[in-house]
């Protein structure tokens, strides 16, 4: 039965799945088709409107015409993003005559050869008045696909408007994508939080996938040269990224480790999609890309365990992928002919993708404040134990005031400070932290000692000169010297290196040394070459049983050693399996 066309087509008009036949090769040309619809293997399509995941090539056969006394130029468009190639032929119902090419769309050609400038494929038709024009159309979806043979009937004027309302929706989808990328990454640089560095980076994928699988890539970017690859690239990264960002999100090494091997092993999926893609092995890929798909929900489940582990922040988190993993759903049971296509399930992916973003974003609020939380709480424990050791401290600074009055002569003999920063040289240093350790130990109060080495020092001298380099020295000893109580022990032990013995257990030795690592980032020194800014690397150990100093600053050396060989700018703590951070 002919389609009734005018000049007025809004695309509410499909050309039908009535007449279709599958060549599961792949290769027929329009002779192949003539003989199979001549035998009757043109059939209907039994699905909502997919041909679902088939190989080969489909061809769908139909007419238009025109009883209005104008004649009628149309636009033609596929429904969809996944075509690789579509040719049309025809010719007019009354005529005995050949079928005539009227198009020839491939993604692998030019964009700028397509007969309309749109995403998707569209071809141009003009139907003369009181005819009917016959049509056959040849969908080719490669070794492997997905085929919606029913195509919109629009006239120009109203494909080109609904053109700019499916353009006003992706710009809003885009421009957000990249707001909460740009914020995030702002954000990372500001408090240093890793997990906004992945978030923005997981945004910008967004972009990335979704542009290219809609065509826009192709459209703007990729004029000319594209691939059936890059939409499974691009999607793949997106994957992948997804993943790496829910493993450090959620904790699940740390938490979960089970279910952190599944997560790993959906990252290897993605990987190896990624290597299948660069090898052309296309088969493969779209095998490795439906385990991906059908994997991707594990992560919801994985995220109510850590929900109901009490990270509040996960359950909003699994909120915002499950809606992910609808859309997604939604486009599978398209593709797959369970439900028809149309509109609103064709960009339900993108924005069910937009919305998880926005809700990963509440998580990570989420996340922050429980760390800043737990970070007061750990900081009013702190305060809490030092108030608690307050009136030992007293004691400990009037038994040690007596003691260094009994080495009073000696100290104004020697030279106890060094020159440059006018703190404890390397032997006042020993013989200051002698006496304390001596004193703690028999007070039994808890000692920690830090070793500190400016990382890189010597190419700042050789870049800037030694005048830069003694200032980077004095700078860092007063930097450390606020951080240093009357009881403490504060000295330079050698070229760039100090050592720091505080009255702390553990944890506020090591609170110390975060805040001294911290502190020492901040140093900037101004030079002929531009501004000097450096780090530095500290090794932590703790007074445990009668070690007397030696041993005590061997052991931070050894963390310190550690720090800078495994990358310096870092804190770690000496332990008798090894240097932990």
């Amino acid at each position: 039965m002919p389609i009734e066309v005018s000049q007025l087509e809004d695309g509410s008009k499909l050309t039908g799945f009535h007449e279709t036949w599958h060549d599961k090769g792949g290769h027929s040309d329009i002779a192949d088709a003539l003989l199979a619809y001549e035998r009757g293997a043109f059939t209907p399509l039994r699905t909502a409107g997919s041909t679902g995941i088939q190989p080969g090539a489909f061809w769908s056969h139909f007419a238009l015409r025109n009883s209005t006394n104008q004649p009628a130029k149309l636009h033609i468009e596929y429904v969809d993003h996944q075509l690789l190639g579509l040719q049309v032929y025809s010719r007019a119902l009354s005529s005995a005559g050949p079928y005539r090419k009227l198009a020839n769309l491939s993604i692998y050609a030019p964009f700028d050869t397509r007969q309309v400038e749109h995403n998707r494929f569209v071809f141009e038709i003009i139907v003369p008045a009181k005819t009917t024009q016959e049509l056959l159309v040849k969908f080719d979806s490669g070794e492997l696909g997905v085929v919606f043979p029913s195509m919109r009937i629009w006239s120009p004027q109203k494909l080109q408007q609904n053109s700019k309302g499916e353009i006003s929706l992706i710009a809003f989808l885009f421009g957000g994508y990249f707001l909460m990328a740009l914020f995030a990454f702002v954000g990372a640089i500001t408090v240093k939080e890793n997990i906004l560095y992945l978030y923005s980076l997981y945004c910008a994928s967004k972009i990335l996938v979704w542009g290219t699988v809609l065509g826009y890539t192709h459209q703007y970017l990729v004029s000319g040269g594209f691939h059936w690859g890059y939409a499974t690239i691009s999607g793949a990264i997106a994957i992948l990224t997804g993943l790496i960002f829910a493993r450090i999100f959620l904790e699940t090494r740390r938490y979960t480790p089970r279910l952190d091997y599944l997560l790993q092993v959906m990252m290897a999926n993605s990987a190896f999609l990624l290597v299948c893609v660069l090898l052309g092995l296309k088969s493969a890929s779209q095998i490795s890309m439906t385990v991906a798909l059908l994997c991707y929900p594990l992560v919801v489940p994985i995220a109510l365990v850590r929900w109901r582990q009490g990270n509040s922040a996960a359950a909003v988190f699994a909120i915002g992928w499950a809606t992910l993993v609808l859309g997604l759903l939604v486009q599978a049971m398209r593709d797959l002919g369970f439900v028809v296509h149309n509109p609103v399930n064709y960009y339900w992916p993108p924005v069910a993708s937009f919305v998880e973003m926005m809700a990963i974003m509440a998580a990570i609020g989420l996340m922050v404040q429980r760390l800043r939380t737990q970070k007061d709480l750990a900081e009013k424990k702190y305060m809490q134990q030092l108030e608690v050791s307050k009136t030992d401290l007293e004691h400990l600074i009037q038994l040690r005031t007596r003691e260094l009055q009994a080495a009073k002569v000696r100290a104004e003999i020697e030279a106890r400070t060094d020159p440059l920063t006018g703190i404890y040289n390397r032997r006042s240093f020993f013989e200051e932290a002698a006496l304390l350790i001596k004193l703690a130990q028999s007070k039994q109060i808890p000692l920690g000692v830090l070793m500190l080495d400016i990382d890189h020092f010597k190419s700042i001298n050789d870049i800037h000169g030694h005048l830069i380099g003694d200032q980077a020295l004095c700078a860092t000893a007063r930097v450390i010297a606020q951080h240093v109580r009357e009881v403490d022990v504060f000295g330079r032990i050698g070229g760039e290196e100090f050592a720091l013995l505080v009255s702390a257990d553990v944890a506020g030795t090591v609170c110390i040394a975060q805040r001294v690592h911290r502190d020492i980032a901040k140093i900037v020194i101004k030079s002929a070459q531009g501004p000097v800014s450096f780090t530095a690397s500290i090794g932590v150990a703790c007074l445990q049983g009668h070690k007397d100093i030696l041993e005590l600053l061997q052991q931070a050396d050894s963390a310190l050693y550690q720090a800078k060989r495994t990358g310096r700018n870092r804190i770690l703590e000496f332990s008798t399996a090894g240097a932990s951070a």
